[in-house]
């Protein structure tokens, strides 16, 4: 066969094929024409839906209560002939229809579901029968999806009978809390929310959630299968009159009193069962022991999921150089779950302030954390005079201001700093939506500190404490004697620790 031949047998073979393949699609329209009667349906291989209207806002309604309605037959509209598109809107389908048969939705619902980027749960609403639904995300998909910023949504209050979040919406936030108000405000008095999360599956976790939407009541909590038949947990509310959240181990007593201190719920209380002993005996050799007794730690982020809270957050008081507990010790190694912590770090001995200049993500508070706002006398740890020992340099004992009463020897150096009432700090910092946890080495200045914590209930703000209590150890140089530094005893130490777990703070005995 020559090649002419074969330039020929393959052209006529390619007209073949157009041909074949035009005569597929006309059969396919005289199909949508004579079965459906022109309308195209998205089961049938149909590029695009004729899908009704789709209700959206009017972005520019103060009210949120203008609607217009956007025509179905969009050159915009999404393809919707994937299977497993398809599949997608079956599986939010039967989710919504379960819903609407429970009575949590109504054909008449005007809804809103967030993130919902590809627009299959609209479309899921609208096949059976609740028109009035409207999606929002970053990116559009009209006619079912509108973009738009999901922490200023283009509607008024109280707008929507139903809010749907699908996908891991809120835990995935960046600002969680911020999100969670924002559905609230579009969310109508006795309006239902609808969540659904891979987390929550503990009570803490739970309990965090409840706490972004106070004001609102649960009506379920229920593990459910999500895509792909993985782990979901589907939440329920309904915003009411300003009643108070209560999940599992919750109180109406957990609110605060009048004179601003706390009350721990059950749940934190049943937590700490699992928390490590406390080291009953005071050991021989505490630098030894203490040290060891790291390994035994059971961190709070390893014991629950510590997604749904507001910010998180690392208080290091008495935090010396960058590299003694922040980047040694809390950027390694405390268990993070992935979340991007504000750090702060206290710290009044002036050495080791210039190198937080360069340490981003770092607040440095040059001051003493105190009781009250003051200038104070500090005895510096070590010789300033000396290069080689400013590695070990640190603020010291809390002294009077009149150094001299003491009887100090002039190979003592006293510096004076300005303090801080770290409790009212703390108030004015952190709420109880955030995930706070703290390194406190303080120089024995713990036994002035938190009980002052205690008093203005600010202690209830901390979920977890590594503490160092300081008290007259036996010395490392001189078996047999202990240090005359500190008055306080090791049983005194072991009270305070304790008190501290049965106030439902997690602390750790640290080193």
């Amino acid at each position: 066969m020559g090649p002419a031949v074969k330039h020929g047998f393959f052209r006529n073979l390619l007209v073949r094929l157009l041909l074949f393949g035009v005569l597929i699609v006309a059969l396919r329209f005289m199909y949508v024409v004579i079965v459906h009667g022109g309308k195209c349906d998205a089961r049938d291989f149909c590029l695009f839906s004729s899908q009704e209207g789709i209700t959206l806002p009017d972005a520019g309604s103060s009210s949120g209560s203008n609607f217009f309605i956007l025509g179905g037959d969009s050159p915009a509209s999404p393809v919707w002939s994937s299977r497993e598109w398809r599949r997608t809107v079956s599986y939010y389908s039967t989710i919504f229809q379960n819903l609407l048969m429970e009575g949590f939705l109504s054909a008449t619902s005007k809804s809103l579901l967030m993130d919902a980027a590809s627009g299959q749960e609209v479309l899921a609403l609208k096949e059976i029968g609740v028109s009035d639904a409207v999606g929002v995300s970053k990116m559009k998909s009209l006619p079912l999806v509108i973009a738009w910023d999901l922490f200023s949504l283009p509607f008024g209050n109280n707008t929507f009978d139903f809010v749907f979040c699908g996908r891991q919406t809120v835990e995935r936030s960046l600002h969680p809390a911020k999100l969670a108000l924002e559905i609230s405000r579009t969310l109508k008095t006795e309006g239902v929310l609808v969540v659904h999360t891979s987390s929550a599956g503990d009570v803490y976790s739970l309990n965090s959630f409840l706490s972004l939407f106070p004001g609102h009541r649960l009506l379920r909590s229920r593990e459910t299968d999500g895509l792909d038949f993985s782990a979901a947990r589907e939440i329920i509310l309904q915003k009411g009159g300003g009643s108070l959240t209560l999940g599992p181990g919750r109180e109406e007593s957990e609110k605060a009193d009048s004179s601003g201190k706390c009350f721990t719920p059950e749940y934190k209380l049943k937590l700490l069962h699992s928390a490590e002993p406390l080291i009953k005996e005071e050991p021989l050799k505490p630098w030894i022991t203490l040290k060891r007794n790291v390994q035994n730690i059971k961190y709070l982020s390893s014991m629950v999921d510590i997604n749904f809270k507001s910010r998180y957050v690392y208080v290091d008081v008495g935090a010396r150089s960058y590299g003694s507990s922040i980047g040694s010790w809390f950027k390694k190694q405390y268990p993070k779950q992935n979340k991007t912590f504000d750090v702060y770090a206290i710290e009044a001995d002036r050495t080791f302030h210039a190198e937080y200049e360069s340490k981003k993500g770092i607040t440095l508070l040059p001051y003493a954390a105190w009781v009250r706002n003051e200038t104070l006398s500090f005895e510096i740890n070590g010789d300033p005079g000396q290069k080689d020992e400013i590695k070990g340099r640190g603020m010291g004992r809390i002294l009077p201001a009149a150094g001299s009463a003491t009887g100090l020897t002039k190979t003592r150096v006293v510096d004076e700093i300005q303090a801080f009432d770290f409790a009212e700090w703390l108030k004015n910092t952190v709420s109880m939506t955030d995930f706070v946890v703290m390194k406190m080495d303080i120089e024995g200045t713990e036994f002035d500190l938190l009980p002052r914590l205690f008093e203005t209930g600010a202690i209830c703000l901390i979920d977890e404490l590594f503490l160092e209590c300081h008290y007259n150890r036996w010395q490392k140089c001189c078996p047999g004697q202990r240090s005359p530094k500190y008055q306080n005893t090791y049983g005194q130490c072991l009270e305070l620790f304790s008190l501290l777990r049965k106030s439902g703070v997690l602390v750790h005995q640290w080193w």
